[in-house]
């Protein structure tokens, strides 16, 4: 993996790397598809994945681009990802992206572009972008669990770490409807988020949350503890898999200079 020298960024993620590599749910191998028949079949070179965090939607990407460039600010996000023949890893912040321009055909930005400045990074895509590439970007946020359990993950959600969310988390709940996003829209359908956890791994979930780090910094406790014995009472044996389902939302357009 290479690693290049990052810029200051709001860093919200590098100290639960691992944590989130093992329990983010993954993108459906039906996405990468759907954006690569997105583009003509000559036009599947190079694909930039911006903030690519441990890689996820990199590894989606591989099977088919020649080359996939994976970039994060967040050296131990990098540090956590798998290694991938095409997939070459570096150390860099959307907004200055190390990629010689007119060189990407597909840029994606997976849970991502709120953190990001955009008129930077928009600029960024303009010069790294192919006459033609697309942009997709897309994000997931409130989860469901089972009925039995949804009206205390909104608790959770919303009034025990709900002030400590940044300010950004609005634009995941608004599914990036008030995200400035100036490229002109291409139909790329997205197919569902979901993924089978047993206890144990929908609380270490729960703990990637920005808010639930930033609670615990602050006030030195775990807030997950404030709901762990009803939500083991609810949720029945902790081996027991219950199918998790994110609200998921994608945004794709075609890159003009």
């Amino acid at each position: 993996m290479e690693r290049l020298a990052a810029m200051n960024f709001k860093d919200h993620f590098s100290v639960q790397a691992q944590d989130y590599a093992l329990f983010r749910p993954d993108y459906p191998p039906e996405l990468f598809a759907n954006l690569a028949a997105a583009l003509p079949a000559d036009r599947r070179n190079l694909a930039w994945d911006c903030a690519t965090g441990n890689g996820q939607a990199a590894a989606g990407l591989a099977p088919y681009f020649e080359r996939v460039i994976a970039s994060d600010a967040s050296a131990k996000q990098i540090q956590s990802a798998r290694s991938l023949p095409n997939v070459v890893f570096q150390v860099f912040p959307a907004e200055a992206p190390l990629i010689a321009d007119g060189s990407a055909d597909l840029i994606t930005v997976a849970q991502a572009l709120h953190w990001f400045d955009l008129d930077r990074f928009y600029a960024a895509v303009r010069r790294a972008a192919r006459p033609g590439a697309l942009l997709a970007v897309w994000g997931y946020g409130a989860h469901r669990a089972g009925a039995d359990l949804d009206a205390l993950l909104d608790r959770f959600y919303h009034d025990i770490v709900g002030p400590y969310w940044p300010p950004e988390r609005a634009h995941i709940d608004s599914a990036y409807a008030s995200l400035d996003f100036p490229f002109p829209s291409v139909p790329v359908s997205a197919p569902p988020l979901e993924r089978a956890m047993n206890l144990p791994q929908f609380l270490g979930y729960l703990g990637t949350w920005s808010a639930v780090q930033r609670y615990m910094q602050e006030r030195r406790r775990d807030p997950r503890d404030e709901i762990a014995g009803e939500l083991a009472g609810l949720w029945g044996a902790p081996t027991q898999e219950r199918n998790v389902v994110w609200r998921f939302f994608m945004r794709v357009g075609r890159v003009e200079r």
